[in-house]
């Protein structure tokens, strides 16, 4: 009898005892699930506000041609600086170099530079070389989407808009993991024009 009743109570303990160790696993599980889903939205998010600035790259050019109305606009990058988002206008005018920063979410503009320009860069020289073609520019978000299209995956990261051989283009940095991937896309047709990966 003494040997039914503690075999009794030691399959029930161990029942019980199973019982126990399925729970927290369980609940481990559904909050490590939960953290997931909440990890992949943020990064959705994430993803989404990456090229949603509240200052758009025409008007980043259009506080930088108050500052200097009467320069071309030689380069644009727009990247990270402490954790905010700034837009570097380069540009120049017959006889002098600038640079200008505006804010990507506030619009607040600083004048970085302002120097004289070598002989050999003086009268136009410069200015006609390396002048960039503002017509029907692409924004951001539709350079942004061509690069991740072309790499395949990942999220934009850095712009910037240059000149080569009389062509206007935006390249885009796109991380995916370790992986990163420069893509130069004609600034007006949004034709893809080269692809480089580093690993």
């Amino acid at each position: 009898m003494k040997k039914i009743v503690v075999l009794g109570l030691s399959v029930a303990l161990l029942a019980g005892l199973a019982g126990c160790s399925e729970k927290p696993a369980d609940s481990n599980s559904s909050s490590a699930s939960s953290q997931k889903s909440s990890q992949t939205s943020q990064s959705q998010s994430s993803s989404e506000t990456s090229t949603n600035f509240k200052v758009s790259v025409d008007d980043a050019i259009k506080s930088y041609q108050e500052a200097y109305p009467d320069s071309d606009i030689t380069s644009i990058d727009l990247e990270t600086s402490f954790g905010k988002y700034l837009y570097k206008i380069e540009g120049v005018d017959d006889n002098k170099e600038y640079e200008v920063r505006v804010d990507a979410d506030t619009k607040d503009v600083s004048k970085e530079r302002e120097e004289n320009l070598d002989m050999e860069d003086k009268d136009g020289v410069k200015r006609k070389e390396d002048k960039l073609d503002l017509e029907n520019l692409l924004s951001i978000e539709e350079v942004s989407d061509i690069a991740t299209k072309q790499v395949g995956s990942g999220k934009a990261t850095d712009w910037s808009l240059d000149k080569e051989m009389g062509t206007t283009y935006w390249e885009v940095k796109v991380l995916d993991g370790h992986k990163e991937t420069e893509v130069k896309i004609n600034a007006q047709s949004g034709e893809v024009l080269e692809s480089e990966t580093d690993d």
